[in-house]
């Protein structure tokens, strides 16, 4: 009589093996240990050879090489600061907006209303901007360029802007969600002012309705509904302690 077929056994899988998992994603930018005093110089030269040569010829003059020889760092070097072009020429827009918050702090605006403080203070930025047309198109052309991979550096340039516009708010406490959705729209319209006037088809007469326009906004999200984000309609200056959170 023949023997009946034996069932196979279970195979199981051996302890402790899982599956195949994807790549983690790398670790924030924020994680990564600051720059030494040497690393900072050195990113600094970068970041002044990107604006001198996007000052003489616009993006396309903005090339890596002579980047790196301007600023006097090996290419190798340069690539690891910055991966490509378009992150430059955003960090060198962050720059800038810095620098732009720092003279704002020095000379405030002095309007009543936080509308208009704000209004002002962006006009100041734009045309500040205007008078190196060829630097800011070439940050602004890199920002629209941009992809995931430079979301830390563009998140960077909104929360300057972002902190330059609730400084001039002059809020006595953090900002509302409303408010800050005014700010986001508020910024929003700056940056589309900027790209119009770039191609030429705004005039600074325009862009200034559009700004003084937008800014109302302010006046409608006031809790106070009168627009005076400090409720006195000066001390601009708090907004930027409330703007550590607010991109």
């Amino acid at each position: 009589m023949p023997t009946p077929p034996q069932p196979k056994p279970t195979r199981r899988p051996a302890t402790g093996t899982t599956r195949p998992q994807r790549a983690q994603p790398a670790a924030p930018s924020s994680q990564t240990p600051p720059l030494t005093e040497r690393q900072e110089a050195r990113r600094r030269r970068i970041l002044q050879a990107s604006a001198r040569l996007a000052r003489r010829g616009g993006f396309d003059a903005v090339q890596m090489r002579e980047v790196a020889e301007s600023a006097d760092v090996a290419l190798g070097t340069l690539y690891r600061y910055f991966p490509s072009k378009v992150h430059l020429l955003v960090a060198t827009m962050q720059d800038q907006l810095q620098h732009m918050h720092e003279t704002l702090h020095k000379r405030p605006p002095l309007r009543e209303r936080a509308s208009e403080r704000v209004a002002e203070t962006l006009m100041r930025a734009f045309r500040s901007l205007q008078r190196e047309p060829q630097l800011a198109d070439a940050m602004v052309r890199a920002l629209n360029f941009a992809d995931r991979s430079v979301s830390p550096e563009v998140d960077t340039v909104s929360r300057v802007t972002t902190a330059i516009i609730l400084d001039a708010m002059g809020l006595e406490g953090p900002p509302s969600p409303e408010q800050l959705s005014a700010v986001r729209v508020i910024e929003h319209t700056w940056h589309s002012a900027l790209i119009t006037w770039l191609s030429g088809r705004a005039s600074i007469a325009q862009v200034k309705i559009d700004i003084e326009t937008v800014c109302r906004l302010i006046e409608i999200t006031s809790p106070d509904g009168d627009g005076d984000g400090d409720g006195n309609g000066r001390g601009a200056g708090a907004g930027s302690r409330a703007g550590a959170g607010g991109g």
